[in-house]
């Protein structure tokens, strides 16, 4: 059983996310939701669980920790109301999620993906997904009129698999576009929502079936916590994720649910810092032409696909990625010579983080296909945080300097 959320139903998205699945506690009335630890818990008969009453268990009641917990239960459903889904189905990680999906379809199966995919996703699809359990794949480019409709086998397609924006090339898809033809031809739509979170991007709206997040990115938003959740509107679907949530057990801890839905609290006020932060960032390399080859920011007007992007969201997020002139010794000295961006890997935290792709977060995505997707060893991406933008730019602007020394260019840190 669901919970009823009607009362919230005509509330704004800061309001749902603050109080759906977080009322006081009804034993001592603590206004945030405790952290449950507990591994098991005790039965009132056998076979009768506690908490049938609670509509944190889904009135089903708690037998053991993998299998249900309080503190999941408020996560799931207050990210339930933030995404306009019916279900949230929590996992241990982002990854843990998209195995979970997979364990929904059968032998022989067909996924059509967008081409430009995270790379552990494609390494998961390419080399674990397809040879052990004979699904077959094919990427492709979404933006390219006919290939998606081509790549669709009725019948055998069950699944299509989207990010927009995508990582690392931003490439912005028709989220509209794609479930029409998805549904045509008998398949789902899932859309991969991690860059533009459910405060900038609602999916669900647009005909998705399944919505896919790594929490550890902009809903938690703080560097803490490791953690994925799948959203449907769909009984059947939630089912089976229960199911193989329980069956394999890649459920978050307690603790990272309650750090998720603290950081879900603020995620409307982060990305409107992030979104504000970032397209300075972009014009300003935007501007810098003597060093920076080509910006790719879907909130800026060049964008192959701002129309696209702004259409169908609230906002333009926090991820940039830009081409720097000089090859990988440019690239290398920005990327050694920032300070407040840190040199890591991940992104969506109230930090900034940087990265160069082709040699950290996508090195597992084939040579060839790098090249040609465009993940080139000039290429780095920023996930701007929410710092003092006079303060960023300074970093930019000092690593661009150095970059443009690397390259035995003339740019300097002038505007």
């Amino acid at each position: 059983m669901s919970l009823d959320t009607s009362k919230y139903k005509d509330m704004k998205f800061a309001t749902r996310i603050l109080h759906v699945g977080q009322e006081p506690d009804a034993v001592t009335g603590a206004v945030t939701v405790p952290i449950s630890m507990a591994s098991t818990f005790a039965q009132k008969s056998p076979g009768v669980p506690t908490g049938q009453d609670s509509h944190l268990s889904y009135f089903e009641g708690y037998e053991y920790q993998r299998t249900g917990n309080p503190t999941r239960g408020a996560f799931e459903q207050a990210l339930a109301a933030a995404e306009g889904a019916k279900w949230c189905v929590a996992f241990s990680s982002g990854m843990a999620a998209t195995s979970a999906i997979m364990h929904t379809l059968d032998k022989g199966d067909h996924i059509v993906s967008i081409d430009d995919v995270y790379g552990g996703t494609q390494r998961y699809f390419r080399r674990v997904v397809g040879p052990l359990a004979d699904i077959k794949f094919d990427f492709v480019d979404f933006n390219t009129e006919g290939e998606l409709a081509g790549a669709l086998k009725p019948e055998k397609t069950k699944l299509v698999w989207v990010e927009s924006p995508t990582n690392p090339t931003l490439k912005v898809s028709d989220i509209a576009k794609a479930a029409e033809e998805a549904h045509k031809a008998g398949a789902m739509l899932v859309v991969d929502n991690t860059f533009m979170s459910p405060a900038l991007q609602n999916p669900f709206e647009l005909g998705a079936d399944i919505v896919l997040h790594s929490i550890t990115k902009f809903i938690n938003g703080h560097s803490d916590v490791v953690m994925g959740a799948v959203l449907t509107n769909s009984d059947e679907v939630r089912a089976k994720l229960r199911f193989i949530q329980n069956g394999i057990g890649a459920t978050p801890s307690p603790f990272d649910c309650y750090l998720a839905l603290r950081g879900l609290k603020t995620l409307h006020l982060r990305m409107a810092q992030h979104s504000k932060n970032a397209l300075a960032i972009a014009e300003l390399l935007e501007s810098r032409t003597d060093i920076v080859e080509k910006v790719l920011y879907p909130g800026l007007p060049s964008h192959p696909d701002h129309a696209t992007h702004r259409k169908q969201t609230k906002g333009d997020g926090a991820m940039i990625t830009f081409y720097v002139r000089g090859g990988i010794d440019a690239a290398r000295a920005f990327l050694e010579t920032v300070d407040l961006f840190v040199l890591a890997e991940s992104l969506g935290a109230v930090e900034s983080l940087c990265e160069s792709p082709a040699i950290m977060t996508h090195a597992s995505v084939p040579k060839e296909m790098r090249e040609k997707l465009g993940i080139s060893d000039s290429l780095i991406r920023l996930s701007v945080g929410v710092e003092d933008i006079d303060d960023l730019k300074r970093d930019i602007e000092k690593a661009l300097a150095a970059a443009a020394a690397a390259a035995g260019g003339a740019g300097g840190a002038g505007g």
